[in-house]
């Protein structure tokens, strides 16, 4: 069959399997009320012509627009572009487009312009996936924001009548505090991510937290900002070492900026994890393959995205089926400790390592 040149039309379909068109909307839509043979003609001819659907005029009819509006920034991070990549996924499984909004800065706090761009285009619900940073959530539940449609948040702190999905920072950070406690390291440094991010406060709270109920105090000295790139965690670590001199540890506060400590140390003549151990956070794919391998907080933003498409998907399905309304939550998914080399002490390490290297 010749290649055709234009766009099928359902009256073309119409014509050619002789019914009406309504019968050809029927077809398409899976209504019952259309005779086996009638539906095997139709769609005939629908494969035939290779006639494909107008979304926008059904979404025009049904009133619904089968789209999300995903708010991001940061996709240089491996973080926020890992979460782009699992609502994109988890959106194409759920036959949902999306309509993608980046704000050129985390601080942005004019987000007006964002909502009326995506309410225009009759987003069905939005999808909030910028991470908590300073101040740039202070707009959230202010009454003067009337949506009218859902709007899940990722990666922020709970607040009440507020649909959060988010990772529990601060039980993750535990996790890695009691296994370096176990050990046996006791003077356990911190490199954190910058501050001014709910995720780096939540981590380093919970190394204050753990090393204060072990009975080991917590100075000014035993800690270091850093930024998440790899380059702070090297300049972090050269200044943490000189300023805590018998440091046994160091939890940091993402793989990238451990992974630079791994090297500093190394080129320090430190041997790990015998003269210092090492811990961070995110169980990016580059972990595994660093010698020695780092132990790590695993936390999967596929996860994360996947329940936030789906929990605004139950939101939107019951608002226009009108079943009981789905009431806003949060939802904290637990990480998990991924044990490696960087980390494990005397035979257990030793025999962890040459069963890595045979």
């Amino acid at each position: 069959m010749k290649q055709r040149l234009f766009r099928s039309t359902i009256k073309e379909v119409a014509s050619v399997a002789g019914v009406s068109t309504q019968t050809v909307s029927r077809v398409i839509n899976e209504r019952p009320d259309v005779s086996p043979e009638t539906r095997k003609r139709v769609q005939e001819v629908i494969n035939e012509l290779g006639y494909r659907p107008s979304a926008l005029a059904r979404s025009l009819i049904r009133q619904r627009s089968h789209t999300l509006g995903v708010v991001t920034a940061g996709l240089r991070y491996i973080g926020p572009s890992r979460i782009l990549s699992g609502i994109a996924a988890a959106a194409e499984e759920a036959d949902y487009s999306l309509l993608l909004k980046e704000l050129p800065r985390f601080h942005e706090n004019d987000i007006e312009p964002i909502f009326q761009a995506l309410l225009s285009r009759h987003v069905d619900g939005i999808i909030w996936a910028v991470p908590e940073v300073g101040e740039n959530h202070a707009w959230v539940g202010e009454s003067k924001l009337h949506l009218e449609i859902p709007l899940v948040y990722l990666t922020m702190e709970p607040r009440e009548n507020i649909s959060v999905v988010s990772i529990d920072n601060y039980l993750g950070g535990r996790m890695a505090m009691s296994h370096l406690l176990e050990q046996g390291y006791r003077r356990i440094g911190h490199i954190s991510g910058p501050l001014d991010w709910w995720e780096a406060r939540q981590r380093m709270a919970a190394w204050k937290d753990a090393l204060r109920e072990a009975g080991v105090d917590v100075k000014d000295t035993h800690w270091v900002e850093g930024n998440w790139s790899s380059t702070s965690g090297a300049q972090s670590a050269e200044k943490l070492f000189e300023q805590y001199k018998d440091m046994d540890s160091i939890f940091v506060a993402n793989d990238q900026m451990a992974l630079s400590v791994i090297r500093f140390a190394c080129q320090k003549g430190l041997r790990i994890p015998e003269d210092i151990g090492i811990v961070g956070f995110d169980n990016i794919t580059e972990s595994e393959f660093f010698f020695p391998a780092l132990t790590t907080i695993q936390q999967d933003q596929y996860d994360i995205a996947k329940l936030a498409v789906e929990e605004i998907i139950k939101i939107i399905e019951a608002g226009w089926q009108e079943t009981e309304q789905v009431d806003p939550k949060t939802i904290m998914l637990p990480p998990s400790l991924v044990v490696r080399e960087s980390s494990l002490r005397g035979k257990e390490g030793g025999e962890f390592i040459r069963k890595s290297i045979s």
